[in-house]
Formats: structure tokens, C-alpha cells, sequence
């Protein structure tokens, strides 16, 4: 491995769809990171970052159930401090606002490429 000792990320993904969840994970282990969760509601991915703790959240922000993906953001942040990557497929000016209001490391639209990926990683 090329990274730097103590760089690589413990990483939660937070996706409902099985097949882009699979990407992410993929693109998340070629950065040289690590897949610690995944979860595909906001109360599973809530429920798994406090037990888990996680250096960064990879989160979409539309989740099956009644839940978003702000929302859960909001609920973990309450009790742990995590970086937060959002990834979207609306990029609409209200969920925009909403999710830079938890202080996320950055959002991105789908779909995205490594490099986009690559680009929001180094950011944290």
C-alpha cells in the first residue's frame, strides 16, 4: 500500500441501491481505505456509526424509509464527531442548503467518476 500510515479512513457507506453501493465500496478500497459499514436506511446507518465510529460517512441523502440522509447525519453528528461526504443524484438548492448546514467535507452528484471521489477524500 502507497498511503501514509495513519491515513487510511474507516469508512461507513450509506447507499440503498445494491449495485451503486457496490461501486462506492469498490472505489473507496482502491483509495487504499477501509469498508467498516454499510447500511441502506438512516436508522441502520445511525445505529451502525455509534457503534462503529467511523472516520468518514459516504451518505446519500435519499434512503428508503422515513429517514433522509440529512436527517441521520444530524442524529450521529449529535453524538460522535465524523467527517461526512454527501452523494446525491438531486442536487436541488434545498438539499443543497440542508446538507451544508451539518457541516459536511462535501457533496457530490451522481453519478461520479474515482476522481470526484478522490477529490472529496482529500478533503477531509
Amino acid at each position: 500500500m502507497t498511503e501514509l500510515a495513519g491515513s487510511k479512513k474507516r469508512v461507513l457507506i450509506v447507499e440503498d441501491d445494491m449495485i451503486i453501493s457496490l461501486v462506492i465500496e469498490n472505489m473507496v478500497r482502491e483509495l487504499g481505505h477501509q469498508v467498516i459499514g454499510k447500511a441502506t436506511s438512516g436508522q441502520d446507518a445511525i445505529e451502525i456509526a455509534l457503534e462503529k465510529d467511523p472516520d468518514l460517512i459516504l451518505m446519500d441523502i435519499r434512503l428508503k424509509g422515513s429517514m433522509d440522509g440529512i436527517e441521520a447525519v444530524t442524529a450521529i453528528k449529535e453524538k460522535i464527531s465524523t467527517s461526512v461526504i454527501y452523494l446525491t443524484g438531486n442536487s436541488d438548492r434545498v438539499n443543497y442548503d440542508r446538507a451544508r448546514a451539518t457541516e459536511c467535507i462535501d457533496l457530490i452528484t451522481k453519478p461520479f467518476t474515482l476522481n470526484d471521489l478522490t477529490k472529496s477524500f482529500e478533503l477531509v
